[in-house]
């Protein structure tokens, strides 16, 4: 038997990356996932490729409406959810002193206000006695990495709302915890220059980036039992880089 047998998980920002690593490992260990991504062409694709046990809801985060149609499919088709994995998030690079007030309401707008209301709005479909809330944060809510000041602080983010969440939750025994991968060899990462990934590579301990599989593998183990009394931690998926 998996260890996600017989639950029901969503997962924003599921048809690339991490998201869809994620959506696959669970589906493996048992699970059925709802996918949101905001492309119908790349979240059909992620659908096909996850192969069965999924179903794709086309949605922003960052736009309210979008998440109430997300939870209004799920709780319609299944009724409740057992996890969620608040996954979706952008990033830009701007140096200070060049930083838009646009800019800054888009990033906050997903990484912030769509991970709080992913969460708020999923709440009542936890029916169940318990569940595993986890975000995905990032080493750049503990490093101070130029040209992301309004990314780092908005992963710096889900570090604070898991803290209060998991206090919030106690009656409930819903575990809030969060992700927070280093670098990680997703599409966004292969926009960057071969020189550019080399460097990175080499301040990482391990001396590698890390797959989407590697933080999936992770994922799986926060919504799972064998975390059960795992709550309300940061769990770095890092190779070691924001460690020493």
């Amino acid at each position: 038997m998996g260890k996600l047998e017989g639950k029901i998980a969503v997962i924003t920002g599921g048809s690339s990356g991490i998201g869809l690593a994620a959506a696959k490992r669970f589906v493996a260990e048992g699970a059925y996932v709802f996918i949101t991504g905001r492309r119908q062409k790349e979240l059909d694709a992620a659908v096909a490729e996850i192969g069965g046990n999924v179903t794709g809801v086309m949605g922003d985060v960052a736009n309210l409406a979008d998440l109430d149609r997300l939870y209004a499919a799920v709780k319609a088709s299944k009724g409740r959810i057992d996890v969620l994995f608040a996954n979706a998030g952008i990033g830009e690079m701007v140096a200070i002193g060049s930083i838009t007030e646009e800019q800054v309401d888009k990033v906050l707008a997903v990484n912030f206000k769509g991970t709080l209301f992913t969460v708020q709005k999923a709440l009542p479909l936890f029916t169940t006695n318990g569940g595993s809330i986890l975000m995905t944060g990032s080493i750049a809510g503990s490093k101070g990495i130029p040209l992301f000041t309004v990314y780092n602080a908005t992963k710096a983010a889900m570090r604070s709302f898991a803290r209060t969440w998991t206090a919030d939750l106690k009656g409930r025994n819903i575990r809030v915890n969060v992700l927070s991968p280093g670098v990680i060899d997703t599409p966004a990462l292969a926009t960057l220059p071969k020189d550019s990934i080399a460097q990175l590579a080499a301040g990482i301990p391990m001396g590698r980036v890390g797959s989407p599989d590697e933080a999936a593998k992770v994922a799986v183990f926060l919504a799972s039992d064998d975390s059960s009394f795992v709550n309300g931690i940061e769990l770095f998926v890092d190779g070691g880089a924001a460690q020493i």
